[in-house]
């Protein structure tokens, strides 16, 4: 296994729209367990392929307290989410200490493959509804910051780069 890099916003490969996965082999299990094992080092509770420029339709999720509880979602689709939404602070790996608020369905039932191949469904409401959103915007190219306002996301972009700049 290997921690990967992780792309930072604004780069513009987080906009980039992953493709499907065409087999869950070998490839793609050792991807997984890489993307694991970067969530865990960076810390984080969610890691799309995406930000770790892999452009396929992968995410990993672990929101327990203990994280030991590894979902992973290959061809991940939410196919149905409630009217009713909440608001949670959001903070993202690509974009590292910036939190904001953002507003989402609160409930979601999200269809996908497992790490074998095999189908399921899930049907998942606060944090972890939150967690496959997030993630599968990534997928879809979108930044949780590009909810916020455009002067928000400005300033973060700026802030950002001069942290760059400063390690450079």
């Amino acid at each position: 296994m290997a921690v990967l890099s992780i792309l930072r916003y604004p780069d513009p490969r987080l906009h980039r729209i992953a493709e499907p996965v065409r087999e869950v082999d070998a490839r793609i299990r050792q991807l997984v367990h890489d993307m694991a094992e970067t969530m865990y080092a960076a810390p984080g509770i969610g890691l799309a392929a995406t930000q770790v420029d892999v452009h396929l339709r992968v995410i990993v999720i672990d929101i327990s307290e203990a994280r030991d509880e590894l979902r992973v979602f290959i061809d991940p689709e939410i196919v149905q989410a409630s009217a009713e939404s909440k608001v949670y602070e959001e903070g993202c790996l690509s974009v590292p200490g910036v939190y904001d608020e953002v507003e989402r369905p609160d409930r979601v039932t999200v269809r996908a493959l497992d790490i074998d191949g095999r189908p399921f469904t899930l049907e998942a409401d606060g944090l972890l509804a939150v967690c496959v959103q997030h993630e599968i915007d990534h997928l879809n190219g979108r930044v949780f910051v590009q909810y916020l306002s455009r002067l928000k996301q400005s300033r973060i972009r700026t802030r950002l780069q001069k942290a760059e700049r400063a390690v450079a």
